[in-house]
């Protein structure tokens, strides 16, 4: 499994493990231990998780599991997120250092351990103050909570506000990027990510499955050209969209989401397919949102 350096101090695997739905998968703790170790024999060794996923559910469902067997943790590199929040059934963002404070202590409370690996701000806050989020986020590398410090879905604008503020600590921005959503190309955020030699990690690689559903135009011309592609390469059209995605020089890490090995294996796999550069640039364009100038 190759390897991506988001740090002196931290390397992620290529192909992260996503469990943003493990509230949904309905496993026993020793069938999550033996997915986890399935994943981890794999080389995929960084697990993503944050709060708001199942309602803070997922966090305790993995705390569990690294009860149960203690030996998981020292093997992987553990991320979650903070930011996200529900009142009454409202959902909203709070990025105050005090509520970010609260955050990772509940988060470490809940996964059982004494420090996450990466620790991310999850979504941009209209009533952001990137110094005083920055404050909370130095405080906890300072009393060694968190290794590293990043963000997710943030554009540039936002992600440069709080890079000044920690004095470039920040390793990584985790954003959405498949082949009908280029949101971060528009914005000018891949273009920031590769000046500054910062690794995205990318969830939603395949749109969440909607590439495979066929019953919208965008998702349905981009795997008419997936498709073609894959043949010539004897793969499935997965394998595809994750080669495409780890092509970029960005060095882009992508999250799987799924209780299913196979699954995996597919992302795995894309890491041995190494396209032409015109392919790339193919599906850059098949969905019809994006031309070249």
């Amino acid at each position: 499994m190759e390897r991506v350096n988001v740090s002196e101090n931290l390397s992620l695997s290529r192909v992260i493990a996503g469990f943003w739905r493990l509230d949904g998968w309905n496993f026993t703790t020793d069938e999550l231990v033996k997915f986890m170790h399935a994943c981890i024999d794999r080389g995929v060794t960084t697990f993503d998780t944050a709060e708001i996923y199942g309602d803070t559910l997922c966090e305790t469902l993995m705390g569990k599991a690294f009860a149960a067997d203690p030996s998981i943790r020292e093997k992987i590199e553990l991320v979650s997120k903070t930011g996200i929040y529900k009142e009454g059934g409202f959902g909203y963002y709070n990025t105050k250092k005090e509520r970010v404070l609260q955050s990772c202590h509940e988060s470490l409370q809940r996964l059982g351990t004494d420090h996450l690996d990466l620790y991310l701000i999850h979504r941009e806050d209209p009533c952001f103050d990137p110094y005083d989020t920055a404050d909370a986020l130095l405080t906890l590398k300072k009393e060694g909570l968190v290794k590293e410090i990043g963000v997710s879905n943030f554009d540039p604008f936002k992600f440069d506000a709080l890079q000044k503020a920690v004095g470039g600590q920040l390793v990584t921005n985790q954003i959405e990027w498949n082949p009908v959503c280029f949101e971060h190309f528009n914005s000018g955020m891949m273009d920031y990510l590769a000046a500054n030699r910062i690794h995205p990690m990318i969830w939603s690689p395949l749109a969440g499955g909607r590439l495979f559903k066929g019953d919208d135009e965008q998702c349905a011309k981009a795997m008419a050209v997936i498709k073609t592609i894959a043949d010539k390469y004897g793969v499935e059209p997965a394998v595809i969209v994750y080669a495409w995605i780890m092509y970029h020089p960005v060095q882009a890490m992508p999250l799987v989401g799924s209780s299913k090995l196979d699954r995996l294996d597919l992302a795995i796999k894309a890491l041995d397919v190494k396209l032409e550069h015109y392919e790339w640039y193919q599906i850059y364009v098949a969905s019809g949102q994006q031309v070249l100038r």
